[in-house]
């Protein structure tokens, strides 16, 4: 299955291109890196979602599509945010780390906090940002790594939750997006 799909959101229209991602799967590849506009206009539909929550101290999101959206609706916040990296890095001190498997990337990957990042979110209320939710198993190990933290898990939000994936009603999101099965 080749082409596109129309993703309406915030006011604009996407083009995602439909990529097969396993035997018979296929998605809308949703990449938000470097389109400042839909990041703003996501960033504000959330943040009006979220300021109703209370006391949010700081973000948290996994690396790598969702950092300019973490980063915008920090500012909007007027809080700090922390990202989970997907490796250990060498500056990193007594990092957390949790094994993740994606639909998008081939092999297992991990999710790292690293140690300083993890006192700063001890006893602080937390909203998880990503760009996209799909199974949740990126969620789930996020989750795993903060509970390691002492922090409070307020809220996770998306830009998009994947049909028929994740099936957690703790999710805060914008809009679907379909997937496609094909018969190969």
């Amino acid at each position: 299955m080749e082409g596109y799909y129309s993703l309406k959101i915030c006011g604009l229209t996407r083009e995602l291109k439909k990529i097969k991602v396993a035997p018979g799967l296929v998605i809308a590849s949703f990449v938000m890196l470097g389109d400042t506009q839909l990041i703003e206009k996501c960033a504000d539909a959330l943040y009006l979602k979220v300021k109703k929550l209370g006391n949010i101290d700081m973000i948290v999101c996994p690396e790598a599509k969702g950092i300019p959206l973490a980063h915008a609706l920090s500012v909007r916040l007027g809080v700090s945010y922390v990202v989970a990296r997907k490796s250990v890095k060498s500056y990193m001190e007594a990092p957390i780390v949790s094994e993740v498997k994606s639909i998008t990337t081939a092999e297992k990957q991990v999710i790292v906090i690293n140690g300083p990042d993890a006192q700063k979110l001890k006893g602080k209320n937390v909203c998880v940002v990503d760009d996209v939710v799909s199974t949740g198993g990126s969620l789930r190990s996020l989750e795993n790594i903060l509970a390691q933290t002492g922090c409070n898990i307020m809220s996770k939000v998306a830009v998009l939750l994947e049909e028929g994936g994740y099936r957690g009603k703790d999710l805060i999101y914008l809009d679907t997006l379909p997937v496609f099965k094909t018969t190969d």
